[in-house]
């Protein structure tokens, strides 16, 4: 009798190309199905909880597989690890439903992104965190963050050529905290666009850095989020200024105008300054919400 068997496993993904089985490049997946069919003594295909970046590490991901093996769930984890590199190991396996599916009975993923910040760089921390030399401040990157956190269209945060059915996502939180040199961004979401958290961490990382307000980090933000109608007309505004030329990169590399270009051309038309500091220029702006609704009144 095939039983549907959910894994509970933990990776270093440093020598591996991400999760997802590849014809030519090493892979989480692809090594894992190569041991678990040697100890079942038939053809294994994993189904995983999400697609993980080349490089990128996994404390708890989720795959299940089917299988006629009758070995216990209780002795599976060393059964296999033992046919794994020191870099995968399997935690725990579980009988589930078969109905159970690791990446449509998915409920909820976060990703942890970290940042080594110190003048001097730390070898423990190689592969492990983003070394970044000057100092950040990690109460701007955290209200930079949580601009992100909602229900909306992420579209402009996927990479080129990402093919999904829907662009829409909801991060239920997105913060940042800091333990002496090691910042963390937590990001939870019911699903991730490719490079959607590599994108979201390069925005805060700019906040930090001061080429941003705090009112631009949520004008800017919305750009990723906001309505497209309620976008168009705040590209109009960006038109008006003569900023266009820098838009598409903007949207397409998730880079960002610094405030001075924005300042400069906004001193050259009265008009389209007064609407775009009544955007980006307000403290009092609390979130993307907000935002999209005051754009709605300057420009409705």
């Amino acid at each position: 009798m095939r039983k549907n068997i959910a894994l509970k496993l933990m990776y270093n993904g440093t020598a591996y190309h991400g999760w997802q089985v590849q014809k030519r490049d090493v892979t989480v997946a692809g090594t894992l199905e190569k041991a678990l069919s040697g100890l079942a003594g038939e053809r294994i295909h994993l189904v995983g909880a999400g697609r993980t970046d080349a490089g990128v590490h996994a404390e708890h991901y989720i795959a299940n597989f089917r299988t006629g093996m009758n070995i216990p769930c209780d002795r599976l984890p060393l059964a296999i690890n033992v046919r794994l590199p020191e870099d995968i190991a399997v935690q725990a396996a579980y009988v589930v439903p078969d109905s159970f599916n690791a990446i449509g009975s998915c409920l909820k993923k976060e990703y942890t992104y970290r940042i080594y910040n110190s003048r001097i760089s730390n070898p423990f921390y190689v592969h492990r965190a983003y070394f970044y030399p000057k100092v950040l401040d990690e109460i701007v990157m955290d209200r930079a963050a949580r601009m992100f956190e909602g229900t909306h269209d992420f579209a402009a945060v996927r990479s080129v050529g990402t093919d999904v059915k829907s662009t829409v996502r909801t991060i239920y939180y997105c913060y940042v905290t800091r333990s002496r040199d090691l910042l963390e961004l937590k990001v939870c979401a019911n699903g991730f666009l490719y490079n959607m958290v590599r994108a979201i961490t390069g925005t805060v990382l700019s906040a930090a850095e001061g080429k941003l307000l705090h009112g631009e980090c949520v004008a800017l933000g919305m750009m990723y989020v906001c309505s497209d109608d309620i976008k168009k007309r705040l590209l109009k505004i960006y038109e008006k200024l003569g900023l266009m030329e820098n838009i598409g990169p903007y949207i397409e590399n998730i880079g960002l105008i610094g405030k001075d270009k924005i300042m400069d051309a906004m001193r050259h038309d009265k008009k389209a300054a007064d609407d775009m500091c009544s955007v980006i220029l307000s403290d009092s702006i609390g979130s993307c919400n907000i935002t999209e609704r005051r754009l709605g009144e300057i420009f409705g």
